[in-house]
């Protein structure tokens, strides 16, 4: 899975507990916006949604994938961050419980108790193609 390698500094800040915002391509082609929690696998980017949100159906059909990232301690450095998705729902349910204790200290089902009726979790694996931005 090649792409472009991320900064030391973007790393350590996808490292910390930031929200980012992902967008998404709609059917008709405007833009579809979610804030999300992430981690880093190397120079690739995790997140976590649910089989029947609109962002999974977005890039089921269309994989490009944008995450704006911005460093809550100086809001004027921000890095996009433009590649592809690739999906899968193997590692789903681990995926959100490592990021709900990241950004909460506690697993997903503690945190959110109605999560029990959520659809199947989705492990969303950005691979950047383009950093553009201060970090």
């Amino acid at each position: 899975m090649p792409g472009t390698a991320l900064s030391d500094r973007l790393k350590a800040l996808l490292d910390r507990p930031v929200f980012v915002v992902v967008g998404t391509i709609q059917p008709d082609g405007s833009p579809q916006l979610s804030p999300v929690w992430v981690m880093r696998e190397g120079d690739h980017i995790l997140f976590s949604t649910t089989a029947d949100r609109r962002k999974r159906k977005n890039l089921d059909r269309d994989p490009r994938v944008s995450v704006v990232v911005q460093d809550p301690e100086s809001p004027y450095e921000y890095a996009e961050i433009r590649g592809t998705a690739e999906l899968t729902t193997e590692g789903g349910p681990e995926l959100i419980d490592e990021l709900s204790l990241k950004y909460t200290g506690k697993k997903y089902a503690e945190f959110n108790p109605a999560a029990a009726q959520d659809a199947e979790r989705v492990v969303v694996r950005v691979v950047p193609r383009k950093v553009v931005g201060t970090l």
